[in-house]
């Protein structure tokens, strides 16, 4: 009995770990993430926050050989996070019920999930914690696809600097202008103009040439800490959602891709604009040189322009 007690008060990590089948799940974890938002049945919960208390543990189906230490093929702790904020965002709870049960339902939809437990205490509504646990798994939940309008996929205005807005007096300016307007950005450059080494086939010279690009991008990443040089698809994405200015480090994105591009690795300019095609940009701006042919909205600028 005392194990049972002490079980049923442990870290939901624990209680995965007692009652797992046979077959061995992976497993990822958030603990302790505290959250202030307003909830509650109670008229004293209405209209002030209280201090909200997430642990979270998902059984994950192990990615075996497939994983290749590469993020984009693992769910993400970002994506647990992110149901906590969207259901929490969504519309005012009174039960804490309600918002487990939701947030459980979110994470079940990941490919990768198997079995969801989730914690949610409330801190400050006694002299200790005061919550909820339930335990879901994937036949649990009725498969839907996600309506499109309910997680709005960002639409990021992609810009390209040529290697003289890089070295501009006004890229701070720029960048203090698009950090204002607090809409998706993702900056792309082209190679910086220096001889690079020259390969005897096609395959190592993609490679070269798409390096190239890359410390073009932590040139750019030196002259302002805002810009931060990303690679992989979810850093991108959670860039997007959560207002990070990202330079672009082509490789990876670029040689993993199913349909990708069929041009030179190292022109910048038509990179970016296959970029903002791949992610459905709202807006492609060419700084300081000539625009590239792309199938959505294009703006040139010079290198002196007041704005972007």
């Amino acid at each position: 009995m005392s194990h049972e007690i002490s079980l049923a008060f442990a870290h939901p990590s624990e209680r995965a770990i007692a009652t797992a089948a046979p077959d061995p799940l992976d497993r990822i974890s958030l603990r302790d993430h505290i959250v202030e938002v307003e909830i509650g049945a109670f008229q004293a919960e209405r209209g002030t926050t209280q201090r909200v208390c997430f642990n979270v543990v998902v059984e994950v189906q192990p990615a075996g050989d497939r994983l290749d230490d590469d993020v984009d093929r693992i769910l993400s702790y970002d994506r647990v996070t992110e149901a906590i904020g969207y259901e929490l965002a969504a519309e005012r709870l009174n039960l804490l019920e309600t918002l487990a049960q939701r947030i459980a339902d979110r994470i079940l939809h990941e490919p990768q999930a198997m079995r969801v437990f989730v914690r949610i205490e409330k801190l400050d509504r006694g002299p200790g914690a005061l919550g909820v646990e339930i335990v879901r798994s994937r036949r649990d939940v009725p498969l839907r696809a996600i309506d499109p309008d309910e997680e709005p996929v960002p639409h990021p205005r992609v810009i390209y600097l040529s290697n003289a807005a890089i070295d501009s007096d006004r890229l701070t300016a720029w960048l203090d202008a698009i950090e204002a307007e607090a809409k998706p950005v993702i900056l792309c450059v082209g190679p910086a103009g220096l001889p690079h080494p020259q390969a005897a086939h096609a395959m190592p010279q993609r490679r070269i040439d798409l390096l190239a690009l890359e410390q073009n991008a932590w040139v750019l990443a030196g002259r302002d800490d805002r810009c931060v040089v990303v690679n992989s698809r979810t850093e991108l994405d959670w860039a997007m959602k959560n207002g990070q200015i990202s330079v672009w480090a082509p490789s990876k994105i670029v040689l993993d891709a199913t349909d990708g591009p069929v041009l030179p690795p190292g022109d910048g300019r038509a990179l970016t604009a296959w970029l903002a095609d791949h992610l459905d940009a709202a807006e492609l701006v060419v700084v300081g040189a000539e625009p590239p042919e792309a199938d959505l909205p294009v703006r040139g600028l010079a290198v002196d322009a007041e704005r972007l």
